[in-house]
């Protein structure tokens, strides 16, 4: 009998360890794809400073607009993206409630203007973490203890 439970508890953590291993792999996947992007010169929209400051740790040094900092308003960052003219941009707002609201906002006005609203990582980055993190910001830390315990 303790043999099967011994054996049990093994399984849930194998299946536990290679369910973390997928995750970091997908995450990983995820930023490098997001890393490249930024380099073609796609601009990514973040929430605040400490969100292009966890990027930059991700080795993501792409151009970054902050929606939130200094005070600025939606058509502040709406208009500083349109006088950019890029015809692509990234959303990558925090995966909170606020953030999906600022989120849709952005893309719906976006739409308008023509410029395409690139929601591939946020949706990707969301799905997977997002139980576990709920800003941009905590990305580097959470990819850091995926890291140890997969033993990476």
């Amino acid at each position: 009998m303790l043999g099967n439970r011994k054996e049990s508890q093994n399984y849930k953590v194998g299946t536990l360890s290679n369910s973390l291993k997928k995750k970091l792999e997908i995450v990983r996947q995820l930023l490098e794809r997001l890393a490249e992007e930024s380099a073609k010169g796609v601009l990514i929209i973040v929430e605040g400073q400490n969100d292009i400051a966890a990027l930059r740790k991700l080795n993501i040094n792409g151009d970054t607009i902050s929606a939130k900092s200094s005070g600025k308003s939606f058509v502040d960052v709406l208009s500083e993206v349109e006088s950019l003219g890029r015809n692509e941009i990234i959303l990558l707002l925090d995966f909170d409630r606020r953030g999906t609201e600022w989120t849709k906002r952005i893309v719906q006005r976006l739409e308008r203007t023509r410029i395409k609203s690139n929601m591939f990582f946020w949706n990707g980055l969301k799905s997977i973490v997002g139980k576990d993190v709920k800003d941009v910001e905590g990305l580097a830390a959470y990819l850091e203890t995926l890291r140890k315990k997969c033993g990476d």
